[in-house]
């Protein structure tokens, strides 16, 4: 059979679809995302990796940091790079939730007596406690 690029409407497995668009690193990691229960075709959890997507589908998969929810506009003819995948999908997801406040701060300088105490800090702090001892 010479014919490589499938057919506009012809359904594609999830795990080869995800692959494709590069929502997972390999085809065996997309198996593992389908088969723990973090993708769902058109509402309903996928069970098995083998299930089959079309265009028109929509393909929510959840993540630890965020969710994605896909439409399928046409199944994939190998994993090529980002702007050929694109294409494979329109993205519908909701806005990132923001981060927490202390993850958005980096760099930042904490004010002076914040925080682990200097070397001289800790020596004032230990003649205090020995004279309040000896005092008693």
């Amino acid at each position: 059979m010479t014919e490589k690029q499938p057919l506009t409407g012809a359904p594609q497995r999830i795990d080869k679809w995800l692959f494709f668009t590069r929502m997972s690193k390999s085809r065996t990691l997309a198996q593992t995302l389908v088969s723990s229960g973090h993708v769902a075709i058109n509402g309903q959890k996928a069970r098995q990796p083998s299930a089959l997507v079309r265009p028109g589908d929509r393909v929510e998969i959840r993540q630890p940091n965020r969710d994605l929810v896909l439409i399928v506009r046409q199944p994939g003819e190998r994993r090529g790079p980002y702007e050929e995948a694109r294409l494979l999908y329109e993205e519908r997801s909701p806005p990132p939730v923001p981060r927490d406040h202390f993850m958005q701060s980096v760099g930042v300088q904490r004010d002076p007596g914040t925080g682990r105490p200097t070397k001289r800090d800790r020596r004032l702090l230990d003649r205090l406690m020995d004279a309040d001892e000896g005092g008693g």
